[in-house]
């Protein structure tokens, strides 16, 4: 496949270990000359300042990055300023989402959805960023139904966001039949599938829980069949990760984005394969 249709994620290491282990992972993951590297945000803004470390160091080393903004906690003056920060370095892509509210946290911040932060984004800064936004094959958690999830996502790009990432999924159908809908609503921005590789099951089932993405009934059985046996889940989860890329890609998928969990091994694994 086409190196410069895949891109991966990175969360903001809280140790220099951490750090040193991101430094590592990206020098192995540039070697395959991805589009981009975007760097998550924490809950509340609360990793900020490493979110910035990690881009600055990222971008030093020649690689395009799309740091993470989020809605919650943010007030305007905090997202101009850091949208200032990120021109002076020549940043040129951000992934705009509205984010999670912490728990014990009241208020979202000064913008309720991600469309208010696009169109902040866009007032502010024109065309300088290129604005990526979360997608929801499976239909986002706290959505009303699914109608009303694919009129906010149509919200997003209507605010002037160019393409869209989507929430990890296992079901190649449910993506095909998002993109279809979103389609029919004249949407024509790029939606690129979210990968998230397999490497321990308890694991993925806490993300899942959390972020609303469906295991199928089989895949969890037979993880579940495995119990500690990391070898078995992992070469299970290979072969299930790269028969959905190569469905996607066939289908028309415009590209992969791995969530990489500042791993380097378990995206490099699929690619080889897909190569």
């Amino acid at each position: 496949m086409s190196a410069s249709k895949i891109s991966f994620e990175f969360f903001p290491p809280q140790t220099p270990e951490g750090m040193a282990k991101l430094v590592a992972t990206h020098q192995q993951l540039a070697a395959l000359q991805p589009e981009f590297f975007s760097v998550t945000f924490g809950a509340g803004g609360s990793t900020q300042e490493r979110t910035l470390q990690a881009v600055t160091h990222i971008q030093a080393q020649g690689s395009q990055v799309a740091p993470h903004l989020s809605c919650v906690g943010a007030t305007r003056e905090n997202i101009r300023s850091l949208l200032k920060t990120y021109q002076a370095q020549n940043v040129r892509r951000i992934v705009a989402l509205r984010g999670d509210l912490p728990s014990g946290m009241g208020s979202i911040g000064e913008f309720q959805y991600a469309n208010e932060l696009v169109q902040f984004i866009r007032a502010e800064t024109g065309n300088h960023f290129h604005i990526e936004v979360a997608a929801y094959p499976e239909v986002h958690p706290q959505a009303k139904s699914a109608r009303d999830d694919l009129l906010n996502f149509k919200r997003k790009i209507d605010a002037g966001a160019n393409a869209a990432i989507t929430q990890y999924f296992y079901n190649a159908d449910s993506y095909f039949y998002f993109v279809e809908h979103c389609q029919k609503l004249g949407i024509t921005a790029p939606i690129v599938p979210g990968i998230m590789p397999i490497m321990k099951f308890s694991q993925l089932a806490r993300f899942s829980e959390m972020c609303g993405a469906e295991i199928p009934r089989w895949m969890r059985k037979t993880l579940e069949g495995y119990g500690d046996d990391s070898e078995a889940v992992q070469a299970f989860g290979l072969d299930v990760v790269v028969a959905l890329c190569e469905k996607l890609l066939a289908g028309g998928a415009p590209g992969l984005h791995f969530y990489t969990l500042n791993q380097a091994a378990p995206s490099m694994a699929i690619l080889q394969r897909l190569a």
